[in-house]
């Protein structure tokens, strides 16, 4: 039996006007999607815990199995793990996001939070950015590393306690002054991010990408602070030797802290264009190699969430559905796999409020050897909230997944 999981990274949502009261999801041609869930379980699952930020680190965490409130020590240490940074006991991580803020000559605390992933520069473009202002800001003891597009990291040698950040997708279109960082401790973290305008905002790179009619990559915007994670190994826990495949270091650290392999996949780029047909195909290889158990997360309906883009996100939910669902099942049943698939998002995003949150998210579990017949169902939010199948603990879904069916 091979397991395959598949994330579509934010893809719930809420019914919106311009689809006639629907979401995404339903709006959304998915014909492979809507086929496992009139032939499997479909419930709801609640993936992030009462009381935690709806993250994907939290709700990825508890989809493969691990209690967030024992496990959770931030997204950035995972994203390190995923870069091949290793942290020392006394480095705190810290994400740094290339932001992109208004330049018109106004204070830094009054300008405008244009877009938490500078129209998702590229590695290239973020790569020289993050080396300049390594070179130029960070002191002793602080070192930033380019990860992927906008999401970057700095490394903090004994750092000073940072609890007074915001998420910056979670202020799109607002003045940043009342969610800078004001603590003390703050203060070396809320120095950097205003240099880093003044070295950034009229950079080669942002000259030439302002040509382009895109926006400058002109701020650093710190947040998500955490020490070195230790997880089980998803082997010892369940038996099965697995991969997981993803562009975002974040769930590529997930995956090594869990002791699965991340193959890196050429093509995947953690944003609304990505190359969906390469990650299905690594995914297969996998199980072609003897792998049991393989973790597909992709990230664009997530990104389009946060960029309130309707109807991008409604293509990248139908090329999860044709592209990878679709050529998977197809492939297994080529081969005359028998298989197991577990489909969800990880969070809502919804397109209104271009942000996380935390309700409970659709899943459903098939099987290729126990088809069930559900006929009325779909794969939407709707008709999962319907069924009686409602998972509390998300850190319980996996088990219920993996369980053998009579």
């Amino acid at each position: 039996m091979k397991y395959i999981v598949i994330i579509g990274d934010g893809m719930a949502d809420y019914p919106l006007k311009e689809l006639g009261n629907k979401t995404p999801l339903e709006y959304a041609d998915t014909p492979f999607m809507d086929y496992i869930a009139q032939r499997g379980q479909l419930g709801l699952v609640q993936t992030v815990p009462e009381g935690m930020v709806p993250e994907s680190d939290t709700a990825n965490l508890a989809i493969l199995g691990y209690d967030p409130k024992i496990y959770s020590k931030g997204r950035s240490p995972l994203e390190a793990l995923g870069m091949g940074v290793e942290l020392k006991p006394n480095q705190t991580a810290i994400r740094a996001n290339l932001v992109s803020l208004s330049d018109n000559g106004e204070s830094y605390e009054q300008k405008t939070m244009l877009d938490h992933s500078s129209d998702e520069i590229s590695d290239g473009e973020a790569k020289i950015l993050i080396e300049s202002c390594d070179k130029f800001l960070c002191k002793q003891g602080q070192k930033l590393f380019p990860g992927v597009s906008y999401r970057n990291l700095l490394v903090y040698d004994d750092a000073p306690e940072f609890t007074d950040y915001t998420r910056p997708h979670d202020i799109l279109g607002r003045i940043i002054g009342p969610y800078l960082p004001e603590s003390e401790n703050s203060r070396p973290f809320l120095d950097i991010m205003k240099a880093s305008f003044d070295l950034l905002n009229n950079h080669p790179v942002n000259i030439k990408r302002a040509e382009k009619g895109l926006k400058k990559a002109n701020s650093l915007w710190f947040w998500a602070p955490g020490k070195k994670p230790v997880l089980p190994s998803f082997k010892e826990k369940t038996g099965l030797e697995g991969a997981v495949i993803g562009a975002v270091d974040l769930i590529r650290g997930i995956g090594r802290c869990a002791g699965l392999d991340t193959p890196k996949v050429k093509g995947a780029t953690g944003g609304c264009v990505t190359d969906y047909s390469a990650k299905a195909k690594a995914a297969t290889d996998e199980l072609e190699k003897g792998k049991d158990f393989v973790y597909i997360h992709v990230e664009a309906p997530d990104e389009c969430g946060h960029k309130g883009d309707i109807n991008a996100k409604i293509t990248a939910i139908e090329n999860i559905d044709e592209k990878i669902l679709g050529y998977i099942m197809r492939v297994l049943k080529s081969k005359g796999k028998e298989y197991k698939l577990l489909l969800l998002p990880d969070h809502p995003t919804p397109i209104s409020i271009r942000s996380h949150t935390r309700e409970p998210v659709p899943f459903v579990v098939y099987s290729s050897e126990h088809e069930k017949a559900n006929p009325d169902l779909n794969y939407t939010e709707k008709a999962a909230d319907r069924t009686s199948l409602f998972i509390d603990k998300g850190y319980e879904l996996m088990d219920y997944f993996l369980k053998k069916e009579d």
